[in-house]
């Protein structure tokens, strides 16, 4: 079955704590292109997706998107910061201090105080947040179960698509070769009708002159060799034959569909040069 070179697929899962979505499209290309947008965190995954695309791709410009977000309130260590807090609180003292009556902070009523805590977690720093240190491998293990899974969406669109293009070179060829055969059935009779309209002009021209019949054999002749289409016909045939088998063939056929196409593009030319 052949594959269209453009598609598209995503997929999207909750594995342990982290929502990844992976997303895979690509157009037409010659070769095989990849280009793997990942955070920073997630770049040494960016190796083994290109390996994995590569079993799904032989040809097309490929973009695969990867995203991997922590679920909210899912591992993480949430803590003051008790250095920050007390330099904060250092500083208030100081002003105070340092200050004159009319400007001093009230830097004596407890951070437990309600106030105190609402206007100190405002502050910059106070919390730090801690992420518990990831397990590679396992991160890559889930990254690359919904990588499959968004392929294989991927896959089933350019299968899809594939088919619809299969069956329409179907009923092209199909097309083609009947023109080819009305083209077999014609051929034959245009030496004939040469030879007639020839004999006719010289008739004409001579009037009652004894007419060279051999010399007219001869130039219907040479006139039979240079419009003779028997061996583009014949290959005609033989690549439309070829391609209706290459369209069952597994895997890329993309290269040789395109060069039967050339070689069946030159026989036309050569049989509309010729007739």
């Amino acid at each position: 079955m052949i594959r269209s070179m453009t598609g598209y697929g995503r997929a999207q899962e909750q594995i342990d704590g982290k929502d990844i979505l992976v997303e895979v499209k690509s157009v037409n290309s010659r070769y095989l292109e990849q280009n793997v947008r990942i955070g920073r965190n997630y770049t040494y995954l960016e190796e083994d997706l290109k390996s994995l695309v590569k079993t799904r791709i032989s040809r097309g410009k490929a973009e695969i998107s990867v995203s991997v977000t922590l679920i909210e309130g899912k591992k993480a260590d949430i803590r003051v910061n008790d250095e920050i807090v007390q330099g904060y609180l250092n500083a208030m003292k100081a002003y105070n201090e340092a200050a004159t009556d009319g400007y001093r902070l009230d830097a004596d009523v407890p951070v437990s105080n309600s106030m105190h805590w609402a206007t100190l977690m405002q502050l910059p720093d106070v919390f730090r947040v801690e992420k518990a240190q990831e397990d590679e491998e396992a991160v890559s293990a889930a990254v690359m179960s919904v990588a499959e899974k968004a392929l294989a969406a991927f896959v089933s669109m350019r299968e899809t698509e594939g088919q619809k293009l299969h069956e329409d070179i179907l009923n092209r060829l199909e097309i083609l070769s009947d023109r080819v055969s009305i083209v077999e059935k014609e051929a034959p009779g245009l030496t004939e009708k040469y030879r007639e309209r020839l004999y006719a002009r010289i008739s004409e021209l001579l009037g009652s002159t004894a007419i060279d019949q051999q010399r007219i054999l001869t130039e219907a002749a040479i006139f039979s060799e240079k419009t003779a289409v028997d061996e583009e016909t014949v290959r005609l045939h033989s690549h439309i034959a070829q391609m209706r088998a290459m369209l069952n063939e597994e895997g890329g056929v993309g290269r040789k569909l395109d060069f039967l196409v050339q070689e069946m593009n030159r026989e036309v030319n050569t049989i509309g040069s010729k007739v």
